[in-house]
């Protein structure tokens, strides 16, 4: 074995942040050493808890077996560009495990209906979750969740006054529409909205939690940036229908993910309204908008595929009753749900 068969074999592992292989994206350390079937190299992470650390360094190891000798004795050490700054310091969700955003290029794909139902799905699984409704402009989680009309109260913790989440199913939830009336507009400037959004986080007593989610408002805008500045983000899910116009919005939320001044790894695509069966023909699939885009897609990012989801009625209904399907044992349109949060 000599170097060279070590970085040939390296370059068919992509990174699923970027969708570049680990040559490329310039992850491989410049210290191979080899010493008869034992081989030494390292892989550079940007920071200390990337979230596929785990999987890039099995990958790595399984393609010098695969593609130079598979007697090989792989070691590979993780190297950071910086270490993860303490909780306390940076982020104000201190007791916050994994911070995940739920993001769509376009609106009406069902991104709000994906992220209500995961976090009940992660709730159903023994999780602690927390959700935060950032789509301040078109709030619509506390109708899913069954609860537009509470109204949170302030507790005061440590000398301040912090607003206590309304909880549902396990879910602690906050939203904009906790505090607005429901049948007028919001209409804010950009800096308003993106106050709002850091109060519901500053300013909440999310407590401790192994997944806070954020159901972002779709596109691109200030309140993603906030957020981004805000939070140290562990990742985010592109949520998409398979018709090509939503995916051309969906490639551009990746991308937005990828920037330097972003740097958020996208843990995967979520393809919603995949097909249509109707109950008196449970065995037929009709693709209603195209099919297999979701899944395209994240072959063509070089992201993980995290689930499929069809067009039901049920799914629908739950989310206009605040009664999510997911919630519902032994449904078969909450087995989607479930798939997806073992997934993640």
């Amino acid at each position: 074995m000599y170097p060279q068969q070590i970085i040939d074999a390296l370059r068919h592992v992509r990174y699923p942040g970027n969708g570049k292989d680990l040559v490329e994206a310039g992850m491989l350390e410049d210290d191979i050493r080899i010493s008869g079937l034992k081989v030494n190299f390292s892989i550079i992470f940007e920071r200390d808890n990337d979230p596929f650390m785990r999987s890039l360094i099995k990958s790595a190891e399984q393609a010098v077996l695969t593609y130079v000798d598979s007697n090989a004795v792989v070691e590979i050490n993780p190297k950071f560009h910086r270490q993860t700054a303490s909780p306390a310091a940076e982020s104000p969700l201190s007791d916050v495990k994994r911070i995940i955003a739920v993001s769509s290029g376009k609106g009406g794909v069902g991104k709000s209906t994906v992220a209500c139902n995961l976090a009940v799905a992660l709730a159903q699984q023994g999780h602690r979750v927390g959700l935060l409704d950032a789509d301040i402009f078109g709030p619509s989680q506390p109708t899913m969740f069954g609860a537009e009309h509470e109204r949170p109260v302030a507790e005061t913790v440590d000398g301040r006054d912090l607003i206590v989440p309304i909880e549902r199913y396990g879910v602690k939830l906050l939203s904009i529409g906790f505090f607005v009336d429901a049948s007028s507009a919001v209409i804010w400037r950009g800096a308003m909205a993106c106050n709002a959004v850091k109060q519901l986080i500053n300013d909440a007593c999310w407590g401790p939690l192994d997944y806070f989610l954020i159901d972002l408002p779709p596109g691109t805008s200030d309140i993603h940036l906030t957020l981004v500045q805000t939070l140290r983000l562990t990742g985010a899910i592109v949520v998409t229908t398979p018709q090509p116009v939503a995916l051309a919005d969906a490639r551009r939320g990746i991308d937005m993910f990828r920037q330097d001044k972003i740097d958020v790894p996208v843990l995967g695509v979520i393809e919603n309204m995949a097909w249509f069966t109707p109950a008196e023909l449970p065995d037929n699939r009709y693709y209603i908008f195209g099919r297999d885009g979701g899944k395209e897609l994240a072959r063509q990012a070089g992201v993980p595929l995290l689930g499929q989801i069809p067009l039901v009625q049920s799914i629908r209904q739950g989310g206009d009753d605040g009664v999510p399907v997911a919630i519902q044992a032994g449904h078969p349109a909450a087995q989607f749900y479930e798939q997806i949060a073992r997934q993640i």
